[in-house]
């Protein structure tokens, strides 16, 4: 069973960082793109950031200069610094795996409060 687990999450006041890791086990076939979405009350889940097995990366506009996303494929995780955090940056956090079928697989969440 495939199975992302994210970690990290926490209350935060704004201006902090937070790091959320997400380790991906199970009979994965190949790695290919890993990836943060989020998902906040009464909005439909977007994309964060992803990134390619190669390393290429892309984010949403709203986090750019403030989010960094990383991975590293021997351990089949892929991470996400957040600095600067905002109120709005509030919501439950995913990670996404892809195989090399384009399948893929979630991870249940964590959240991430940023409140004073």
């Amino acid at each position: 069973q495939v199975q992302p687990v994210e970690s990290g999450g926490g209350l935060v006041h704004p201006g902090g960082s937070l790091r959320l890791s997400c380790a991906t086990s199970g009979s994965i076939f190949n790695i290919n793109r890993m990836g943060w979405y989020r998902q906040a009350p009464g909005k439909e889940r977007e994309l964060v950031a992803s990134i390619t097995r190669g390393g290429s990366t892309n984010y949403a506009d709203s986090v750019k200069g403030r989010f960094t996303i990383s991975r590293d494929n021997a351990k089949m995780a892929v991470y996400l610094e957040m600095n600067s955090l905002k109120p709005e940056d509030t919501a439950v956090y995913y990670c996404k795996t892809e195989d090399r079928f384009n399948l893929e697989y979630w991870g249940k969440g964590t959240l991430v409060a940023v409140s004073s």
